[in-house]
C-alpha cells in the first residue's frame, strides 16, 4: 500500500475510533479494569466516618492527633491486543469486512488505554505467530499498531488460536488484560485458554458475518476457502448444503461460547451488520457493576 493512502487509512481510523473513546468510553473502561491494588498515597488528619484500622500509628504519635494513610489505586496496566488476521477475516458481505472492524475495535481499545495510561502491545497471528509488538505507551505507539495491521498481509494459511494463546502466555509474564479479537471460526484451544487464564484476564471478541451464519439460497456458486485457497462449486438451492454449512458455523460459535464460559473468560459476540460500539458499551458496563 502507497504509503501517502495508509496515511490517510491510519488518520480516519483514528478519528473515528478516538471520538468513540472520547464520548463513550472513556469512564467506563477505567471501571470495567481495576488496577493491580492499592499503594499508599498520603496522610491526612483522621475525619469521622475513617476506617480505623487505616490509622498511621506514628504520625498520630508524633503529632499528638490522629491521622490516616490514603491509598489509591495503582492504574497501571498492560493492555494485549491478540489479533486473528487469517484469510477468514477478509470477508464481509454488508458495510465492511471483518478484519477492517477488528482493527477498529483494536484502536478503540488501544486509544482507551492509553487515555488511562496504560501500556498497549499487539500480537498478529496466523496459523502461526505474524507479528509482536511489545506493549508501550503512548499516541505514537497506537498509530504504529494501526499502521501495522492495516497494511498486514498474512503469510500463514490458517487459523491456530491455540499458538496464539500459548505465544502471548510465553512472552507476556505480568498480569495482563489479553482482548483476543478472532471469527473463532476453529476449535483446539480450550486448554491454551485455560492455562493463560490462570494469569491473565481474558475477553473473546468474535467478529462474525450474517452471511457465515446462513448461507444464501442463490444456486450454483464458486466459492474459495479463505484459508486454504482451493476454489469449489457449491449447490446453494440444496438445503442440505445450506444446513451443513449453517452447522459448521453454529458448531464453531458454541465452542468459542462454552470454552470461554468454562475458562472463567468473558466473551463478546459481534457482527458485521452491527455496531461494535454498542456490544462493547454493554460489556463495559457490565463488568463495572
Amino acid at each position: 500500500m502507497e504509503t501517502t493512502e495508509l496515511l490517510k487509512k491510519v488518520r480516519k481510523i483514528e478519528i473515528k475510533t478516538k471520538g468513540l473513546t472520547k464520548h463513550i468510553f472513556s469512564g467506563e473502561y477505567h471501571s470495567a479494569f481495576k488496577g493491580r491494588g492499592m499503594s499508599f498515597s498520603e496522610v491526612r488528619s483522621y475525619q469521622y466516618g475513617d476506617d480505623v484500622r487505616n490509622i498511621d500509628w506514628n504520625v498520630t504519635a508524633r503529632t499528638g492527633e490522629p491521622f490516616v494513610k490514603v491509598f489509591e489505586e495503582e492504574r497501571e496496566l498492560t493492555v494485549m491486543l491478540l489479533v486473528d488476521m487469517s484469510r477468514s477475516a477478509y470477508f464481509g458481505t454488508v458495510n465492511q469486512m471483518k478484519n477492517e472492524i477488528l482493527i477498529e475495535i483494536s484502536a478503540v481499545l488501544a486509544f482507551s488505554a492509553i487515555n488511562n495510561n496504560d501500556k498497549v502491545g499487539v500480537i498478529i497471528f496466523t496459523d502461526k505467530i505474524e507479528k509482536f509488538i511489545p506493549p508501550k505507551k503512548g499516541k505514537q505507539h497506537i498509530l504504529r499498531i494501526i499502521r501495522e495491521m492495516i497494511n498486514f498481509s498474512p503469510s500463514g494459511s490458517g487459523t491456530n488460536i491455540a499458538a496464539g494463546l500459548q505465544y502471548f502466555n510465553n512472552v507476556i509474564k505480568k498480569r495482563s488484560i489479553c482482548f483476543v479479537l478472532s471469527d473463532f471460526m476453529s476449535k483446539g484451544y480450550t486448554d491454551a485458554l485455560r492455562i493463560a487464564k490462570r494469569r491473565h484476564d481474558i475477553i473473546g471478541i468474535q467478529m462474525t458475518d450474517p452471511a457465515e451464519a446462513e448461507l444464501p439460497n442463490v444456486g450454483l456458486m464458486m466459492v474459495q476457502d479463505a484459508e486454504t485457497g482451493a476454489m469449489r462449486w457449491i449447490d446453494t438451492s440444496s438445503r442440505k448444503v445450506r444446513e451443513a454449512d449453517s452447522r459448521w458455523f453454529q458448531e464453531n460459535n458454541q465452542y468459542f461460547k462454552t470454552t470461554f464460559l468454562r475458562s472463567g473468560a468473558d466473551a463478546i459476540g459481534i457482527r458485521t451488520d452491527e455496531h461494535y460500539d454498542v456490544a462493547l458499551h454493554k460489556f463495559f458496563l457490565k463488568r463495572a457493576n
